[in-house]
C-alpha cells in the first residue's frame, strides 16, 4: 500500500487496488504479477488466520519483496547515479 502511494496513487484504497496500480503503472516487473499476489496471500492469511507461516513461504515472500523493492527503487537509483 505505501509503495503505491509514494508511486502516486491515493490513500484509502483497498489493498487489492494498490496491487492493479502498482501492475498498470509499471512497477511491477514482467511476469511479476503472481509475485505480488503471493505477497497478498500470505500477508492476508498471517492477518487472518493464527498459524506458524513455514520458512520455506517465509523466504519466499521476503525475496519477492525484497525484488519488488528492488525493482522500484534500487535499480532506478542506479541510473540516476550516472
Amino acid at each position: 500500500m505505501n509503495l503505491a502511494v509514494q508511486h502516486g496513487d491515493t490513500p484509502g484504497k483497498s489493498f487489492v487496488e494498490y496491487i492493479d496500480y502498482l501492475d498498470t503503472k509499471g512497477y511491477v516487473p514482467p511476469n511479476g504479477k503472481a509475485w505480488v499476489d503471493r505477497i497478498r496471500s500470505k500477508g492476508n492469511e498471517a492477518t487472518h488466520e493464527i498459524r506458524l507461516i513455514e520458512e520455506s513461504e517465509s523466504f519466499q515472500v521476503l525475496k519477492f519483496t525484497e525484488m519488488l523493492l528492488k525493482f522500484s527503487y534500487e535499480f532506478p537509483s542506479m541510473l540516476k547515479e550516472k
